[in-house]
């Protein structure tokens, strides 16, 4: 016969209690959270969701008691109990992994930690204010804003902190330049192509290099070191370009001291052709446009025109000279001294008398810094003023210059193109007391030196090369007739 055994909680039950008290104890083990009736008394695993839930609520928890501590600095801790229950209380279904129950220890440990009257508070002091310092006057610019991107470094005036593979003979040319010692295309083009041989024939070339290569790398520091010293004019720029080129072409395989020579020679061709022979070229030709009774106005000194009035006088040619100066390196006064000591009558005025001056003239020739490729002359400053005068007295205005200082640049205008000189060369330092003197310790005052100016093609009439008489439109043409051969 079988006979069903009841569970051990019923038979508890049935033994000393009524149907009615069963029912009450089952109740109220309910609401005091024990498991029911037949579960399992261990705690239940938590889901992946569940417990990236809890995760979630903990660091909530967690910021909301940073925030609520960095609320309190420097003010007293008031409890408030309303807002951490809200903050910290947990998930519903969230429960405490030690006891089963939902994390109340938890939120009642955080609650007590942030509501620690006792607990000492940092207070924030005010700092004294700091000494209010008086900031140093601007110091004045003194550069010109319109020129502004033509001001670049200092000229080197002395040999200090020149580079030890600087050869002595650039060293020496460079201060010579920088302190207008020489001065004039022609002659820095001349000056820098004979220490240019100096330094060939004192160079030896490293192991594992060829001379080709490293002999231009040598050859540019001694570039960058001329133009610290001044910036260089169109006639080296090409001179250079055109050794640059007979450099790259040397046979490597050839013996070095065989392309040494070359190079050397070659130097020496290019001053023989290109400026010696080619200003005695263009002397010729201008002197063929000297007229006895001829009053020929010039300006600042050109070697060129030095050299077309000489030979003009050894024609025996009776002509009258005008030279037109102006500050602040007075060449002309060179020129006037030479031309007085071949017995030629000269004429010797500044710049500001030009339009007295030219009453008298029946030419002008004028030397060149260079010629642009649209036609406009590139030359000492002042040089734009005598042209265009000449122009309104209806006079011819002749330029000599070589090819050599043709350039392939167009120039509209003396400001994208141009050399700023120091400004303190336009000072007399004869007058000690001259308004100038103090001119960098008064405000708003600047000076400005320029060294060259442009002459529009419009304002002249030929212009004599080793080539021929052309117009200022053939430039272009000549320059890349002589760039070629």
């Amino acid at each position: 016969m079988n006979t069903e055994v009841p569970p051990m909680g019923q038979e508890n039950a049935a033994a000393g209690s009524t149907p009615e008290k069963v029912k009450e104890t089952i109740s109220s083990s309910k609401a005091k959270g024990t498991p029911k009736l037949g579960e399992d008394l261990k705690e239940p695993e938590l889901s992946k969701a569940e417990l990236k839930k809890r995760s979630k609520a903990e660091k909530a928890a967690r910021r909301a008691k940073e925030k609520q501590e960095k609320a309190t600095i420097g003010q007293p801790d008031v409890p408030n109990h309303t807002q951490q229950d809200q903050t910290i209380a947990p998930e519903p279904n969230m429960r405490n992994p030690a006891s089963g129950a939902p994390g109340t220890k938890q939120q009642k440990r955080r609650r007590s930690s942030t509501a620690n009257p006792q607990r000492q508070i940092p207070i924030r002091t005010l700092e004294p204010p700091a000494p209010t310092v008086t900031p140093a006057p601007k110091k004045d610019n003194k550069n010109v804003a319109l020129f502004s991107h033509l001001y670049g470094h200092s000229r080197r005036s002395t040999m200090a902190g020149a580079g030890k593979d600087i050869h002595p003979a650039v060293a020496v040319l460079g201060l010579k330049m920088s302190h207008y010692i020489i001065c004039g295309s022609n002659a820095r083009c001349v000056a820098m192509l004979l220490a240019f041989i100096r330094v060939i024939e004192s160079y030896s070339t490293p192991p594992g290099n060829s001379l080709p290569r490293h002999l231009t790398t040598h050859l540019s520091s001694q570039i960058e070191y001329l133009v610290s010293c001044r910036p260089l004019s169109v006639s080296m720029g090409n001179a250079i370009r055109w050794l640059k080129v007979k450099i790259s072409e040397v046979d490597p395989d050839k013996p070095e001291e065989n392309a040494k020579q070359d190079l050397c020679e070659g130097i020496d061709g290019f001053i023989q052709e290109r400026i010696t022979v080619a200003g005695q070229a263009i002397a010729t030709s201008a002197t063929e446009r000297i007229q006895d009774g001829d009053v020929i106005l010039t300006f600042a000194k050109s070697s060129t025109i030095h050299q077309t009035l000489e030979k003009a006088l050894h024609h025996g040619k009776r002509f009258k000279v005008i030279v037109a100066d102006s500050r602040p390196l007075f060449e002309g006064k060179a020129l006037a001294r030479q031309l007085a000591n071949l017995g030629i009558q000269v004429q010797y005025c500044l710049l500001h008398a030009i339009s007295h001056v030219i009453k008298e003239a029946t030419k002008v020739l004028l030397g060149a810094h260079a010629m642009t490729s649209n036609g406009r002359l590139y030359s000492r400053c002042g040089t734009a003023l005598v042209a265009m005068t000449a122009k309104e007295a209806h006079l011819p205005v002749i330029i000599c210059c070589e090819s050599v200082k043709f350039s392939d640049r167009v120039a509209l205008d003396s400001i994208v193109l141009n050399e700023v000189a120091p400004p303190d060369e336009l000072l007399d330092s004869d007058e000690a007391g001259s308004p100038l003197s103090q001119w960098k310790d008064t405000p708003n005052l600047q000076l400005l030196n320029l060294m060259y100016d442009l002459t529009p093609a419009d304002y002249i009439n030929m212009v004599i090369t080793e080539y021929g008489s052309l117009p200022p439109s053939s430039v272009p043409v000549v320059h890349s007739l002589s760039m070629n051969t």
